[in-house]
């Protein structure tokens, strides 16, 4: 009976396999995405539920009606496109135009070309073998990014190169859903590719362009105030909550208003997300979508999963596998062929080739696309559909495979000199505070030319800051998320400025159990304090009330007649008094270098103006 339960079940299933299986991969170090596909299979009515007419209580450990999980895979998807569209500010676009405008979108014209010619020689009509290649042009952001951190390989020239053109690809949905539609309508008018027909189908995405044109405009006008506002609240303790509620409310109401526009809930959550780059809250919205992202994309790859006809499979294994290794192997020849082009050593551009050349996610996005609009055919449609699942299952062999490769060479010692890291702040100082002392350390840094980033809970100094020209954002550094999204494993130091102690304990402690090596200095407010802290294990501890109390007896008794001599003397006695009480806090394995909490330097004896 529906109501009892009954509507849940496949929820429930789902859940289950979030919380068993895709753990139990984890543990055998494979990626959570493959994990999500393989539960999919396994779930699915080609897996266990084959087996449920014979053994009755296996349907309620499968996925009956993957229809239940469609519109949750279609947030999935937004949330995906939404994280990306956070990364995609206009200065990282800038800096990266070369190999994401140059490499990044030859690559998806290229490989879409090779296909689309591939299936034309199939036998298929033009607008269905475009449709077929451009899907399969599209790499898997969501599995090729996860699989080249697990194996650290984001960082050098193979994780930039491979991110810029998985960048260019993620631009590019938009215009093929576009191209899609201008091709449905031109196939209505039985191809004529007249002017008159063009001007009709252009002017089809009119209302697009005017949603899009409007929610660019309510997105710079509501955003910021929007979310201050929630700052404010959460800021006296007004529900944490409303945070993770403002963030959902952007994503399903800018890929609602895109729908309404006529265009896919994908794009209205990427250009939602385009717009938050720009503010002071970007990285604390990232860390509120978060689970929702992973747990929602995971419910896109059990259907992806569930899609996986096995049955199709063994009545024609070899035009599966067939078609998924010729994908392959035409994919890896032509973007290693343009990576060469573009200055790319031998061994990064096999590499980047390797992991980019399987099919993507958006693939399903286009297909389904193409066939709700008449263009791609059916059972070939299916019959790709099935080889580029296929093709994203060897992602992960496929990355093993490049490293491999690569470690048989010498080191790569090839830079690409305006390609950027992932995190455009890689590298930078992160100030925690930026009240009167945070902005006066920013400012010294500054000076110096030392890049740094600032995160603060108030929206007020956030906002100033921000005005004034600084980077800073709005974020608790207490959170080992927002640290990690900060770049805190590649950061330089951290140096935390705030005045509530127990706040500096809890980031000094987060940081400390993030990075063994990073140089970490606080602000104390006594001397019991920045004991406190030298054991938490700070690099440096400067107790504010301990140095101004001593220049102040140090002026007091210099200014009432005490010789400066004994002043200094017992100034300086005291400070080691101190220094060794710190260095005694500091665990053993930390004691390589004397505390320089406290200034060393003598000032100069007065000058007596009467004295000959």
């Amino acid at each position: 009976m529906h109501g009892q339960g009954g509507d849940y079940k496949d929820l429930v299933v789902f859940l289950a396999a979030a919380g068993v299986i895709v753990p139990l991969v984890n543990r055998l170090k494979i990626s959570p995405i493959l994990g999500f596909l393989a539960a999919g299979v396994l779930l699915g009515p080609d897996g266990l539920g084959r087996f449920a007419q014979s053994v009755p209580w296996l349907s309620w450990l499968t996925i009956g009606d993957p229809g239940q999980l469609a519109q949750l895979s279609e947030l999935g998807v937004a949330f995906l496109l939404f994280m990306i569209g956070l990364e995609l500010s206009w200065e990282r676009l800038r800096a990266m135009r070369r190999l994401v405008f140059g490499l990044g979108l030859m690559q998806v014209m290229v490989c879409t070309a090779v296909l689309a010619c591939g299936f034309l020689l199939m036998g298929q009509t033009l607008a269905s073998a475009v449709v077929l290649g451009m899907g399969l042009a599209l790499s898997s952001t969501a599995v090729v990014m996860p699989v080249l951190a697990e194996r650290g390989r984001l960082k050098g020239t193979v994780g930039r190169s491979t991110f810029a053109i998985l960048l260019a690809q993620d631009l590019s949905v938009a215009p093929i859903l576009i191209t899609v539609t201008v091709l449905a309508a031109l196939a209505q008018q039985g191809g004529a590719l007249d002017t008159a027909v063009l001007g009709r189908a252009l002017f089809t995405l009119v209302p697009a362009a005017i949603g899009l044109g409007l929610m660019v405009l309510l997105g710079r006008v509501v955003l910021r105030p929007m979310f201050r506002s929630v700052a404010k609240a959460r800021k006296v303790d007004q529900g944490g909550e409303l945070f993770v509620a403002a963030s959902l409310l952007v994503v399903v109401g800018a890929g609602l208003a895109a729908q309404a526009s006529g265009l896919s809930m994908s794009i209205g959550a990427l250009l939602a997300g385009v717009l938050l780059a720009e503010t002071e809250f970007r990285r604390e919205v990232e860390i509120s979508i978060e689970p929702f992202k992973g747990l929602l994309l995971g419910v896109f790859f059990v259907g992806v999963g569930l899609g996986l006809d096995l049955d199709a499979i063994a009545a024609d294994p070899v035009g599966v596998f067939g078609l998924a290794l010729a994908l392959t192997v035409v994919k890896t020849g032509v973007i290693f062929s343009l990576a060469r082009f573009w200055g790319l050593g031998a061994r990064p551009a096999l590499e980047t080739a390797l992991v980019l050349a399987p099919a993507g996610e958006f693939a399903f996005v286009v297909f389904a696309t193409g066939l709700v609009e008449g263009l791609a055919p059916p059972q070939l449609t299916n019959t790709v559909a099935l080889s580029a699942t296929v093709s994203i299952f060897s992602i992960p062999l496929l990355a093993m495979l490049g490293q491999r490769l690569a470690r048989k060479t010498a080191p790569d010692g090839e830079r690409l000199p305006d390609l950027p890291p992932p995190e455009a702040m890689d590298g930078a100082v992160i100030i925690v505070g930026f009240g009167r002392v945070g902005r006066l350390i920013g400012e010294m840094l500054k000076e110096h030319d030392q890049a740094f980033i600032a995160l603060d809970t108030d929206p007020g100094i956030v906002s100033a800051g921000r005005r004034d020209g600084f980077d800073v954002f709005y974020g608790d550094a207490g959170r080992r998320e927002m640290l990690q999204h900060c770049g805190v494993q590649s950061t330089r130091a951290l140096i935390v400025t705030m005045d509530a102690p127990t706040k500096v304990d809890e980031v000094v402690t987060t940081a400390r159990s993030m990075r063994e090596d990073l140089i970490l200095i606080a602000r104390a407010r006594d001397d019991q304090h920045a004991m406190r802290l030298y054991g938490l294990g700070v690099t440096d501890a400067v107790p504010e009330t301990t140095e101004a109390s001593l220049q102040l007896a140090e002026n007091t008794l210099v200014d009432l007649g005490v010789p400066m001599g004994l002043v200094l003397a017992s100034i300086h006695e005291r400070r080691d008094q101190f220094r060794k009480a710190f260095q005694a806090a500091t665990p053993i394995e930390r004691r390589n270098r004397p505390s320089r909490a406290l200034r060393q330097t003598v000032r100069p004896a007065r000058i007596d103006p009467n004295q000959d």
